[in-house]
């Protein structure tokens, strides 16, 4: 992992990121869909987790997540397990397919196993913006980390 390599990660969570909230927080709304509260979301499950919540412990938690770990779910994790199974699947499928995965860890695992709200917030209109947010997270990685020639996420050609 290069210098290069983690600045392209965190650019393509950043961005990722910004897209995810504004789809969420922005654009949904004025197309007169539910917002989306990843950060309330963050904070109920620290405040399950460790029983309390300190005040911008769910700003850090989604910002941390956005920023740097699923980007490196993206690159250490979704892309590299397609390319043994399926090695000729185009980038955007496998980065849809990873906004589904980020979906169903972030209403099933998130809200529902851990902070104990209904499973997948039960199938109302947040549902649905979520998963088009999450979709929307994953292609924005990968694009931006596909097409930043600095990570080889290719297996390497036997010379």
């Amino acid at each position: 992992m290069t210098r290069t390599n983690i600045w392209t990660i965190l650019a393509a969570g950043a961005l990722a990121t910004l897209a995810f909230d504004f789809f969420g927080q922005a654009l949904a709304p004025l197309l007169g869909f539910p917002k989306l509260a990843p950060v309330g979301l963050a904070q109920a499950t620290v405040k399950t987790v460790f029983g309390a919540a300190p005040r911008g412990i769910g700003d850090a938690v989604h910002i941390i997540n956005g920023l740097l770990i699923y980007s490196l779910g993206y690159v250490l994790v979704a892309r590299p397990l397609q390319q043994r199974i399926m090695p000729k699947l185009h980038w955007g499928v496998t980065a849809v397919a990873y906004g589904i995965g980020l979906w169903i860890f972030a209403l099933y695992g998130v809200a529902h196993l851990i902070a104990g709200n209904k499973p997948f917030l039960g199938w109302t209109g947040i549902t649905w913006v979520a998963l088009w947010g999450h979709i929307l997270y994953g292609v924005m990685v990968a694009f931006v980390i596909e097409k930043m020639p600095r990570i080889q996420l290719t297996a390497q050609q036997p010379a």
